[in-house]
């Protein structure tokens, strides 16, 4: 069992910054691959980023490659997305979520666990 409480959400204008962090507890989370979503109204739930164990591998969706970076802290049980060069579509409640293995992973229905999302909002 993982339970995942997520961070950092808020207001920014579009070509700020923001950084979400991910606090888990239970154990052994340098077994579980990592992975942020997010859904915006009306949309579907997509997934954004992937992270494996040990950090050594990241995925990220086309539309925010080069903008956003995954990473992780097995020390501290943490993992977290820095997104830069925001956009107003990225608005949008943010999800992180562990899956059950070690490798990265873009399919949404391989993660187990999941936050109870944060708010992030991009407009002038």
């Amino acid at each position: 069992q993982v339970q995942l409480v997520e961070s950092g959400g808020g207001w920014v204008k579009p070509g700020g910054s923001l950084r979400l962090s991910c606090a888990a507890s239970g154990r052994a989370f340098n077994m579980y691959a990592m992975g942020w979503f997010r859904q915006a109204p009306g949309k579907e739930r997509e997934i954004v980023a992937s992270i494996n164990w040990s950090g050594g591998t990241t995925y990220y969706i086309d539309s925010v490659k080069a903008r956003f970076t995954v990473s992780r802290e097995n020390a501290r049980n943490t993992v977290s997305l820095q997104m830069t060069h925001l956009k107003p579509e990225d608005t949008a409640v943010y999800f992180c979520a562990a899956a059950q293995q070690s490798s990265a992973t873009m399919i949404g229905d391989e993660y187990s666990y999941w936050g109870q999302g944060t708010q992030v909002t991009v407009s002038s």
